[in-house]
């Protein structure tokens, strides 16, 4: 096995609103789903968290190999923002260009952390453009999203 494919995304229906997370993982010959979701939160926040779940998992379970991981996400705000951004507000004491805090510190500093242990390298790829497996985590995502969404009606009484 030359590389490890990593693709992931998050999503929700509203912002915020019920959210969901998925990555896949790809070694060799083995393919590993996961996916979850949260009954309130944002997508940035589940794109966050799909890629922060997919390096626990291998930091986990195969990072004694080496072996060079390659990490596909459709958010740029997650790619910018930890292979650019974050540099700028760890010196700036997590404060934004225009000294507002950083939104989504926690997820930040816990990406950060996994980013220096497995040095993944960051690729970008277009949503919604028939790349097979960011289809396949886009579903998984709206899958964890209508475990939190009730049939009109049904509210709780």
């Amino acid at each position: 096995m030359e590389h490890i494919e990593v693709y992931t995304d998050g999503g929700c229906s509203g912002n915020p609103g019920p959210g969901g997370w998925a990555f896949i993982v790809c070694m060799g010959n083995e393919i590993i789903r996961c996916s979850g979701g949260e009954k309130n939160t944002t997508n940035n926040r589940m794109e966050l968290q799909a890629v922060i779940e997919a390096l626990k998992f291998l930091k986990g379970h195969h990072r004694e190999k080496k072996i060079p991981i390659i990490l596909h996400t459709d958010s740029q705000y997650v790619r910018q923002g930890i292979t650019s951004w974050i540099h700028t507000w760890m010196k700036n004491n997590w404060r934004t260009a225009a000294r507002k805090p950083v939104k989504n510190k926690e997820y930040w500093t816990a990406l950060k952390e996994l980013d220096d242990a497995l040095r993944p390298q960051w690729k970008w790829v277009p949503g919604h453009a028939g790349i097979e497996l960011n289809e396949q985590c886009d579903a998984m995502v709206q899958d964890e999203v209508s475990k939190f969404q009730q049939p009109e009606g049904q509210g709780e009484t």
